[in-house]
């Protein structure tokens, strides 16, 4: 039982970040017209019609009003409407933290219908130095990303500097193909995961 209660919260857990990170305007919500471009519920959707209440029910479950209201909070921050992309990191955090193997990890994430290819950057090879390694040096972050680990749990804004030592240049694993990389967070000092399809110069 203990198994299956985990594996049921890791789905819930893939489908939050999933959500977390889909822009407003490629929601089934949105496309349905119960929110508009901002995640704000549209006070002109009506539910008169089977559609409209099939339509609700399916896209704006309590499930996504958490979701979006967690979005709208991290819009308030600064640089919070940029997307975030730390989706191949947090994957790899759920695996590490929750001991799965990858195989594991791709049945789990299979339940959710959520199709890995769309949610996960390709690697970029610019700051490649071969075997996947990655150049030593501080590089910035794309786009605002999540940053969960056992030290900090937090947004790392879109532009921050990530060092990565010589000693972090190689992989410390991987996700479905995306080689993780750990770095240290200049602004918090904090150590976190990150793919080469986040960092720029």
């Amino acid at each position: 039982m203990g198994l299956l209660k985990s594996a049921a919260d890791l789905v819930y857990t893939i489908r939050f970040l999933k959500l977390l990170v889909t822009p407003f305007e490629d929601t089934g919500a949105f496309q349905a017209g119960i929110i508009d471009a901002d995640g704000k519920k549209r006070s002109d959707y009506s539910m008169n019609t089977v559609d409209e209440r099939e339509a609700y029910s399916t896209h704006y479950t309590p499930f996504h009003r958490l979701v979006y209201n967690v979005k709208k909070l991290m819009a308030k921050a600064p640089g919070g409407s940029s997307k975030l992309a730390s989706y191949a990191a947090a994957l790899y955090l759920i695996k590490e933290s929750g001991n799965l193997s990858s195989k594991n990890l791709e049945k789990i994430h299979a339940e959710t219908g959520i199709d890995i290819l769309d949610m996960l950057s390709e690697q970029s090879e610019w700051f490649m130095l071969g075997d996947k390694q990655l150049a030593p040096g501080v590089y910035r972050i794309k786009n605002e990303s999540i940053t969960v680990n056992s030290l900090i749990e937090g947004i790392v804004l879109k532009n921050d500097q990530v060092r990565i030592t010589e000693a972090n240049s190689v992989a410390c694993g991987e996700i479905f193909g995306i080689c993780i990389y750990k770095g240290i967070h200049l602004k918090s000092n904090h150590e976190v995961y990150v793919s080469s399809a986040e960092l720029t110069k």
